[in-house]
């Protein structure tokens, strides 16, 4: 049989458009790019939207209508247009950043933000670009942990946005609400005050090229937690709990936050911190002040990494509360922390080679 255009478009006129009940030639939907080799046919079909929702059906019924009225025998082809422009994609929120991660933990006075602070110095001293985010709202500590209380916050211009600079210390790039707040008087927010406040440190700032972005969350569970996970697609979160039973049980309750169907963001890894005292003249003596191997016991529980132990020292607290890091060094904790980095690279890397992306959660009422 021969094939040429018209016998194309009389079979097509006999499919109709569910959307107005006229055929595919009457809604002019056809464009002039008919296609004809041996047995082979293409053709585009043209809809008003790129969301129209007839367009899957439609193309199966002019695949049909060739087949029925001319030959079952021919190859068909139904590519799709639309008259409207798809919609613009809006741009990724951090596109420089590689991996997000949450430093977490289920109560206050654990240590976290010590960890995190720690954490990304560690990272840092490695060669890798690092962000810390200070989101815990009502209680920021990082312009204290890296001496930048009195830092002030500028911003520039990128690509015609006015973007904040975060501040860089020790190779870390920082943002904290404690740099937008009087550092002596409490911050009384509502939830929602904090959410939008946190939401312009992350999307109004200049993060630029980073290989880790560390959140130092809230303690607890909060609706700061689900601005973050609705913000931001995380890859991972690494809970710190201490070995003591009450705070293993609020950390388990953490975790179980982010392993919820409805959030379903990887455990990175569980860090025990002040799993035992060690006096600094004598670095091989542990005392297990707040209870024993607690984080090994919880993690084997949940099937989670212990990511690392770190011990109970007072030069840890001298480091935070004079502005560098006890990570700076190389000492018995600056060891640990550096031992904690590399757990944590291992994780992330396992996380990334094992399970797809991460997604935007998206809770409904």
């Amino acid at each position: 049989m021969r094939l040429y255009p018209t016998l194309i478009t009389d079979a097509l006129a006999t499919v109709r458009y569910p959307g107005n009940g006229k055929n595919l030639v009457e809604n002019d939907m056809i464009a002039d790019d008919i296609r004809i080799d041996g047995d082979s046919v293409s053709f585009t079909l043209i809809f008003d939207k790129p969301t129209d929702p007839f367009m899957k059906s439609m193309s199966k019924a002019a695949e049909t209508a060739i087949h029925t009225y001319i030959s079952p025998d021919i190859k068909v082809t139904v590519n799709t247009a639309s008259r409207q422009p798809a919609p613009a994609q809006a741009a990724p929120l951090l596109p420089g950043v590689k991996n997000i991660i949450g430093v977490s933990s289920g109560k206050g006075g654990v240590g976290k933000s010590t960890v995190a602070a720690n954490l990304a110095v560690a990272l840092a001293r490695e060669g890798y670009k690092v962000g810390l985010l200070d989101a815990d709202i009502f209680g920021p500590s990082m312009p204290k942990m890296f001496g930048i209380e009195d830092e002030q916050l500028y911003i520039h211009d990128v690509d015609g946005r006015q973007m904040i600079i975060p501040i860089e210390r020790y190779g870390v790039k920082i943002l904290s609400i404690g740099f937008l707040v009087d550092k002596d008087k409490a911050v009384l927010w509502r939830g929602s005050m904090a959410s939008n406040a946190l939401k312009q440190l992350i999307g109004e700032a200049d993060w630029g090229e980073l290989d880790y972005f560390l959140i130092d969350m809230p303690p607890g569970t909060s609706d700061i937690h689900l601005t973050l996970v609705q913000t931001l697609a995380m890859t991972g979160v690494v809970v710190v709990t201490t070995p003591q039973e009450v705070a293993l049980a609020d950390a388990r309750k953490g975790i179980s936050m982010f392993q919820d169907d409805k959030v379903n963001v990887p455990i990175l890894g569980l860090v025990e911190n002040m799993a035992y005292f060690t006096p600094a003249p004598h670095p091989e003596e542990r005392y297990y002040i707040f209870g024993r191997e607690g984080g090994i016991r919880l993690a084997e529980k949940l099937g989670v990494r212990l990511l690392a132990q770190i011990p109970l020292v007072g030069t840890i607290a001298d480091s935070g509360d004079n502005g560098a890091p006890v990570a700076l060094t190389d000492s018995i904790t600056g060891h640990a922390f550096a031992h904690l980095a590399h757990e944590v690279i291992d994780a992330v890397a396992e996380r990334n080679s094992t399970l797809p992306p991460t997604q935007k959660v998206e809770l409904k009422h």
